[in-house]
């Protein structure tokens, strides 16, 4: 079973912070500041988990990380 896909990004028109689910635009949450987001993302991605990548302001990814970690399907550190 493979894991749920998440982008955390800056949404332009409402300056909010958007967490959505790979091909669908719609909100799974939204949160004030990347820092709010980062601190509730295991909560917003829910019990089942999934992989999140984080986009810096100008869009370029920043990180990826997968909740819970025990889910990650590398053996990587970071």
């Amino acid at each position: 079973m493979s894991l749920d896909k998440y982008t955390l990004r800056k949404d332009g028109k409402t300056d909010k912070w958007r967490l959505e689910r790979e091909s669908s635009d719609r909100a799974k949450a939204t949160f004030e500041t990347k820092d709010q987001a980062l601190k509730e993302l295991r909560d917003a991605v829910g019990p089942s988990g999934g992989s999140v990548r984080i986009r810096k302001v100008d869009n370029t990814i920043q990180e990826e990380r997968t909740y819970p970690k025990s889910k990650d399907p590398k053996k990587s550190k970071g």
